[in-house]
């Protein structure tokens, strides 16, 4: 693997080299004649004037300037559609299609509901801690003989690790002496070790808690007895703010329940370099430390924040973090951490059982951007997200007492998060998303393309990806690459992302105009000038990175819209593709041009492979159906709440009769996607605090440090706000027709066991027989395939998907020469062994 890396490493440096030979000039300012009084435009869209002058196919007029920075953009049901352009355009299905697609939802909402039983959200604390990760969030006295110390708050740090705080700090070695100290530090940090029936606590060689004198030195160290207490002072942190026990199922092999976010960057602090995104998802001394502003923030006191600024539209911004909090986190904040640990923890409390964490980088403007610690190699970065997750996991856990013990559980087969969400948990999908995946960009050197990966590299990097717990894929995100083109950005964005996408490849986009035949399936429109940016521009980090340094050439005149990338999939992406296939990993086709788009769905039709989502609607409506008739999964972008129903509203339509429905979103926060607004406290169906959540759970108005948030008048400000989003998306629902307030928070709690189906799908699990007569095998074959203690994983190889899964049975249908169709039950024990086979 080394030597392949090595190999494509000066490949990239060759190509580097023969395209900047290739281009010098191209990205030149240059005067052109006829364009208007001091216009200006590059020699590239010179050379397309020429073109014109010769009667040839070419890109021959300025497009007025069109406005993307609009909110509105985040609720269209694709982002890569021009604002406006989706109410008039025509559905690539049939009146008919779509109100069938709406009587099979229906009916799907009619089936019953697994039964769930409630779980304690943490572990029951013991008056003597079990073991050396017990202590974690508890108050312990320390007693060595007759000397007795604290009472101490255990503040974990990482697994076995703790501050012992109090109420002027935390315990620590000072100078040579135990003292309290007013912030925390490694010289605070205390690993715990279990001696016989008591414990030692240590900072380092030498330094361990020893009693002496009465009093507490470091030296060789003591062991403790430790007993729970009452009078210590809370770590601070931010709050859950809801109250009763989450949801698990009856067995760990039943129907889910549970909301879905599919497209999230969890990671994002660490790409573009690890210097553009402020404050990151956990620290190992919680809240204070870990959401605090970028230092070039913090220094001008919020002033001098040109990225963010470009991005929010705000001159300036208070850059105080915790505990304040008065300017961000925020729907329109990008640059801010959005999905701190307990942000998601109270995402998990209030419903969701399924978080797709993509691992994202731009080597690009990762270069461009001046200040960076880590490499902006995109695999670099997507291993080092990739690691972090793990350090994550290891550090919620020790938040929960121990090993496998916290809510976010990093899942590899949709079997084992089956088994995570029905205990109470919260399956973690890794996925990438990222411009240069495999180091497979390209340059176009005098038309011809010369790609730095091969097709031997991009499957060492796939079994590399897999073996590292990736399971989601996007072939493209900002720039065309090796494997396919991109569907661009639009509005005042698509200039400067284009001339990185030049810097990159040594060409801009091969925009044209077309004109799709549904009216709206097109790659993103594309504008001749190079306006001012505003608020509201959701994705806009890369664009903004160009307009603050000013190191982006000029980019071409494209014709009017529609523009339709001509650069499609390549046999390079092809290869991809069928690698995911193979491996049973799932395909996003979000980002790709239409062209390249509907020639993977030609792929995955070919393949009949079902493991395709589109994640956060960067997609087309020509795709949509075909992602649902090839047994796949949808969510769409998040935004507004009202927006987002509009988009549910229409993915009714596209449903397909033979899989299982449900819904999910894709919240793209973290840097690359703007957050729903607030609708507002006085509309006249707001989100009323306390509201009952899924499962039963109370969910109050969330607080961190200072602050409190409204889903009302914040928005979706932070992750921990996407329970009280769901509520608003019922609120929105049953205003415009009474009953569908339930029916979309029941599609949303579908979503999850949705997802599942599909990724079951992937790993070759036929579709369920009673939705699929094609399926049905007859009576005597599934009697010889279902025996007596098999596994329900065996079960579902052997004859497919149940079309229900309720406590301790599975349901199927078979077939006999005289019935089309047999009901078929499956029994299991507690612990999912065969123990019952019956036909109706």
């Amino acid at each position: 693997m080394d030597g392949l890396r090595d190999s494509a490493a000066s490949r990239r440096v060759g190509l580097a080299v023969t395209a900047a030979l290739g281009v010098i000039g191209v990205a030149a300012v240059v005067p052109v004649a006829g364009a208007g009084p001091g216009s200006t435009t590059s020699l590239a869209a010179a050379a397309e004037q020429q073109k014109s002058d010769r009667g040839i196919p070419h890109d021959d007029a300025m497009l007025a300037p069109h406005d993307h920075n609009d909110p509105a953009t985040k609720n269209d049901v694709s982002r890569g559609l021009a604002v406006g352009e989706e109410a008039e355009a025509v559905d690539p299905t049939t009146a008919e299609e779509r109100a069938a697609a709406e009587e099979y939802v229906e009916a799907e909402r009619a089936l019953p509901d697994p039964e769930l039983v409630g779980v304690a959200a943490y572990p029951a604390r013991t008056a003597v801690p079990a073991d050396r990760y017990a202590m974690a969030g508890g108050c312990y006295t320390l007693t060595a003989g007759l000397a007795r110390f604290g009472p101490y708050y255990f503040k974990a740090t990482r697994l076995g690790g703790y501050l012992l705080h109090t109420t002027g700090g935390e315990l620590a070695v000072v100078n040579g002496a135990v003292k309290v100290a007013a912030k925390a530090s490694p010289a605070a940090d205390w690993t715990a070790t279990k001696a016989g029936t008591g414990y030692r606590f240590d900072v380092g060689a030498g330094k361990a808690l020893t009693v002496a004198g009465g009093k507490l030195v470091p030296g060789a160290g003591t062991t403790f007895a430790l007993r729970t207490a009452s009078g210590c002072p809370s770590y601070p942190e931010a709050a859950i703010n809801v109250t009763g026990d989450p949801f698990a199922g009856e067995t760990t092999y039943q129907e889910v329940r549970g909301f879905v976010d599919a497209h999230t960057h969890g990671m994002a602090f660490e790409f573009l370099g690890g210097k553009v995104h402020c404050g990151r998802p956990w620290h190992t001394y919680g809240a204070p430390y870990a959401l605090v502003d970028c230092q070039d923030h913090t220094l001008t006191q919020g002033k001098g924040a040109l990225l963010e600024s470009v991005l929010s539209g705000e001159p300036s911004h208070d850059p105080v973090g915790w505990p304040t909090f008065k300017d961000w986190p925020a729907p329109e904040s990008l640059t801010h951490e959005g999905t701190y640990y307990r942000w998601l923890e109270r995402a998990w409390r209030g419903g969701q059982r399924l978080f797709v964490n993509l691992l994202v980088e731009n080597n690009k403007l990762c270069q461009l951007y001046p200040m960076k610690k880590n490499s902006c190699d995109d695999m670099d970065s997507i291993r080092l997200q990739a690691s972090d997750m793990l350090k994550m996991q290891d550090y919620i856990d020790a938040q929960f007492g121990g090993p496998g013990k916290g809510f976010y559980r990093i899942v590899k087969d949709p079997f084992e998060a089956r088994r995570v969400i029905n205990s109470g948990k919260m399956a973690v999908v890794m996925g990438i998303e990222t411009s240069i995946p495999f180091g497979c960009t390209y340059k176009k050197v005098l038309g011809k393309d010369f790609p730095a990966c091969t097709k031997a590299e991009i499957d060492a990097n796939l079994d590399e990806m897999h073996a590292l717990g990736v399971r989601q894929m996007e072939l493209v995100n900002k720039f065309d690459n090796a494997l396919a083109g991109v569907a661009g950005d639009a509005g005042a964005i698509g200039p400067l992302v284009n001339t990185a996408n030049f810097l990159e490849t040594g060409s801009f986009w091969a925009m044209e105009h077309c004109e799709p035949a549904d009216g709206e399936s097109a790659d993103n429109p594309q504008i001749g000038v190079l306006p001012d940016l505003s608020a509201g521009q959701q994705d806009a980090l890369f664009g903004a990175i160009g307009k603050v340094l000013g190191l982006l050439p000029a980019t071409p005149l494209y014709g009017p819209p529609a523009h339709c990338n001509k650069r499609g999939l390549t046999e390079l992406g092809v290869h991809t593709i069928e690698g995911l296939a193979k491996r049973g990993m799932v395909f996003d086709p979000d980002h790709l041009s239409v062209k390249a788009r509907s020639s993977s769905m030609d792929v995955i039709d070919d393949l009949a492979y079902p493991g395709v989502i589109s994640s956060h609607s960067w997609s087309t409506p020509d795709t949509y159906p075909r992602i649902y008739k090839a047994g796949g999964f949808i969510t769409p972008y998040a935004g507004d709440s009202t927006g987002f129903v509009a988009k549910w509203r229409r993915h009714l339509g596209w449903a397909d009769p033979r899989y299982y429905f449900g819904f999910g979103f894709g919240a793209d926060i973290n840097g690359l996607g703007a957050q729903g607004n607030p609708r507002g406290a006085d509309v006249p169906n707001p989100v009323s605090y306390p509201f009952t959540g899924l499962g039963g759970v109370q969910v109050d108005r969330q607080q961190a440090g200072e602050r409190t948030w409204d889903i009302n008048v914040d928005g979706v400000a932070q992750y921990g706000l996407y329970p009280d989003w769901v509520e608003d998306l019922r609120q929105v629902a049953e205003a415009q027709h009474a009953g569908d307030g339930e029916k979309i928070v029941d599609d949303m709690a579908r979503g999850a066991e949705a997802y599942l189906q599909m990724w079951e799908r992937a790993y070759g699990v036929k579709p369920d027989s009673c939705r699929n007569a094609d399926q049905r095998l007859g009576v005597s074959t599934v009697r010889s395939r279902v025996t007596i203690g098999m596994t329900t994983e065996a079960v579902l190889r052997a004859v497919g998907q149940p079309y229900q899964r309720l406590g301790t049975s599975y349901s199927f249908c078979a077939k006999t020469s005289t019935r089309a169709k047999v009901p078929v039950k499956v029994t299991f024990s507690k612990a999912g062994r065969v123990t019952g086979l019956s036909f109706s």
